[in-house]
């Protein structure tokens, strides 16, 4: 398992390199290792070699490797999959980042249960941003009331925007893609000011995170490139 710290060592030089020839400040972009059906070992590799932040969408399988690697204190966890009512409260217990909020129910329930003591829930709201009838996430027109309502929520706190553009689009309509959700985030701060920080973008994966941070990624969800093809057919990394 040592080419996984070969490999966010390759990564990393990725991000690097594409965030300076955006013109972006160095470190504005951060690496979420997306580690579903990966084992707890795969995960202590990775955290050895300096990776903070680890991207989970499945709850059981998030909550199994919590407990096995509850030593490594310096773990960022985050939820990036789908959420249902019935799991949200152990989401808002157990992570620190949820991508994959589309809905306010989900927003307010996630608020109510995250325990006292905890700093607020950071959330990103899941757009559908090429209107896939497959995929998760909000609509564009659903979001200014989705954004101003979730604001007034005490114990979350509203990051920015995710989204998972149709992987074969052609490389310019994947641009646009990564660039409409941009411009929407920035059209977002310009009429919610109150909403929250608005300062996340979590786009781009491990083929096509150059292009996302040309457009203004924050985060980047890096699963294949990291540990490697996985047996699952399905993919978010």
């Amino acid at each position: 398992m040592s080419s996984i710290a070969d490999n966010i060592g390759s990564v990393t030089r990725r991000i690097q390199k594409a965030t300076l020839k955006a013109g972006r400040d160095p470190g504005s972009v951060r690496l979420l290792a997306v580690s579903k059906t990966r084992q707890p070992d795969e995960l202590r590799v990775a955290a050895s070699a300096g990776q903070v932040a680890f991207g989970e969408n499945y709850l059981q399988e998030a909550m199994d490797k919590i407990e096995a690697l509850k030593d490594l204190n310096q773990i960022e966890w985050h939820f990036i999959g789908p959420i249902q009512s019935n799991k949200t409260r152990q989401i808002a217990e157990m992570f620190a980042w949820v991508h994959s909020v589309d809905r306010l129910k989900i927003a307010r329930r996630l608020s109510e249960q995250r325990p006292p003591g905890l700093p607020p829930l950071n959330l990103c709201l899941q757009v559908n941003i090429n209107d896939e009838d497959s995929k998760s996430g909000c609509t564009l027109s659903e979001l200014p009331e989705l954004v101003d309502e979730i604001g007034d929520l005490p114990n979350v706190k509203l990051r920015g925007l995710m989204a998972i553009p149709d992987p074969d689009q052609s490389e310019a309509d994947l641009r646009m893609s990564f660039r409409k959700l941009a411009n929407t985030l920035r059209e977002l701060k310009r009429v919610s000011p109150g909403a929250g920080p608005m300062d996340t973008l979590s786009m781009g994966m491990s083929d096509d995170l150059e292009i996302a941070i040309a457009e203004g990624a924050t985060w980047v969800r890096v699963g294949t490139a990291l540990f490697g093809a996985r047996p699952s057919k399905h993919s978010q990394s």
